[in-house]
């Protein structure tokens, strides 16, 4: 490494309002105002941008908390101008489980790119770079800004070195691209394997910027983080400590510590990111949410390869059912099933997938007599080609169901007709809504305050800036007094004997 490439400064895109939400607190842990009160000082904190949103995320906004998901983002863009906000899309998906038109999915972008998204993160269920392309073009089409493409990392007999090497290749020529990404949502890379990676990665980037996402599920991502810095990767993906950790992304805190220790740089605000930390910490506190705490290293991960998201999906899953014991078992059963899929990569929608049907499974009383629409649709092909031969006698049970036949010609979703269902005065935004949600839900979500109306979080004495650095300086036991005297205000603190 050149002391030239160490003099640039390492980029952080936050992860908090969206990643570190979904695999701490289940995607519902913050509303509109909770995210748009600390908004302005995480704008000042320098982040490159915000991943801050998917279509999951918005529809969890309309079914939880009866909040206008396109509200929240031209809020938040509003209050943000500085700090672009991301949007991820996972292949021609919007909201439902069921596969859009390509009509649906450029409305889709056009609403969240005129509403104040300016980033969007690019994956795709089978990492198919033709899907990739087409979707990253689309995307291009409809304003977005800048756009990332991501490849997601997953462990089996298919899923090699070689065929991420092969699959970042054929993105190199890809002119919608403005960065490429390593995407790891399982928290499954080693700091050998992000080294092997890298230089595929930065070689099909061509001189443009590589990202790297990991997760701490078994303790393995401020180790990869570190070593992906060492061998090229310009940007990490974390969070703000209260919603990192645990299944969620490194803690930027501690990142930034590790990079500096390494002899790089950065750009963040560390008081400005100190303020955010308390705020999200005193949410936490208040909600009775749990807060990221470091994990050991768990082997049972590379089994069944559950990203963080769906690691609280599947204990919330459970706990609905009053079958909490049953996880380790359905963990058990997540690799088993994977393994008879065809090797999936365990990412949006197909991870909701497996992990269902695991649980169906292991709670039924013989394995795949109850399957989803959605698992049917997998073998039929509705979700992309998997990387294996998925076990004969499970395709042979799933497609001898009775409904077989009229999923098998099921079409994708389409705008046409839409307008006259739902009414040709309602916007588009309303009309993406009602055509992948229940009826009810968006109903209670329209007459429902507006976020811009509903209280916001007050301030608190502990997040007070004062406040937090006499905290600091009384956890440095070497310090025994400490003065700090304006023209109008005299603090000074001692260490009691």
């Amino acid at each position: 490494m050149t002391n030239a490439r160490m003099s640039e400064p390492i980029d952080i895109v936050d992860t908090t309002t969206r990643d570190g939400n979904q695999s701490l607190w289940s995607a519902t842990g913050l509303t509109t105002p909770d995210v748009l009160a600390i908004a302005p000082t995480m704008d000042r904190a320098g982040f490159h941008a915000l991943d801050f949103t998917s279509s999951t995320h918005m529809a969890v906004s309309v079914r939880f908390h009866q909040e206008d998901p396109w509200e929240r983002i031209r809020l938040v863009s509003a209050a943000m101008p500085a700090t672009p906000l991301s949007f991820i899309t996972t292949g021609m998906r919007f909201i439902t489980w069921v596969p859009a038109d390509e009509d649906v999915m450029r409305l889709a972008f056009r609403c969240v790119v005129r509403n104040g998204i300016r980033r969007f993160q690019v994956a795709d269920p089978s990492n198919d770079p033709v899907r990739l392309r087409r979707v990253a073009a689309m995307a291009r089409e409809e304003g977005v800004e800048e756009i990332v493409i991501g490849l997601t990392y997953s462990i089996s007999e298919v899923h090699t070195h070689a065929y991420f090497a092969d699959r970042a290749a054929a993105l190199a020529g890809c002119a919608e691209m403005d960065r490429l990404y390593l995407k790891d949502p399982g928290g499954l890379l080693t700091p050998a394997a992000v080294r092997e990676l890298a230089p595929h990665f930065i070689r099909a980037a061509g001189g443009r910027t590589v990202e790297l996402h990991s997760h701490c599920t078994i303790g393995l991502a401020p180790f990869v983080y570190m070593e992906g810095l060492r061998a090229g990767f310009q940007v990490l993906h974390t969070a703000v400590a209260p919603l990192a950790r645990g299944t969620s992304n490194p803690a930027v805190e501690t990142t930034l510590r590790n990079l500096v220790a390494e002899g790089f740089s950065h750009r963040l605000d560390l008081a400005a990111l100190t303020a955010v930390s308390e705020h999200f910490r005193g949410l936490a506190h208040e909600k009775g949410l749990p807060i990221g705490q470091p994990q050991e290293f768990d082997a049972t991960y590379y089994h069944h390869q559950l990203a963080g998201g769906m690691v609280s999906t599947t204990r919330r899953m459970l706990e609905e059912l009053r079958r909490p014991e049953l996880y380790d078992a359905v963990l058990e059963e997540v690799g088993r099933v994977r393994a008879e899929m065809g090797y999936p990569i365990i990412v949006t929608p197909v991870s909701q997938l497996v992990a269902t049907q695991a649980v169906r499974n292991v709670i039924d009383a013989e394995r795949w007599s109850n399957v989803s629409d959605e698992t049917v649709r997998y073998f039929l092909g509705h979700y992309g080609e998997p990387a294996a031969p998925v076990a004969q006698d499970v395709a042979e049970r799933v497609l001898s169901r009775p409904r077989v036949e009229e999923l098998r010609m099921l079409e994708p979703l389409q705008l046409e007709g839409a307008r006259k269902q739902f009414g040709s005065r309602i916007s588009d935004e309303e009309l993406l809504l009602r055509l992948t949600m229940p009826e009810e839900q968006v109903n209670a979500m329209l007459t429902s305050p507006p976020a811009a109306a509903r209280p916001r979080p007050l301030a608190r004495p502990e997040r007070d800036p004062v406040v937090t650095l006499l905290r600091e300086v009384a956890e440095r036991r070497s310090i025994t007094h400490f003065r700090v005297q304006t023209a109008d205000e005299l603090v000074e603190w001692r260490r009691a004997p």
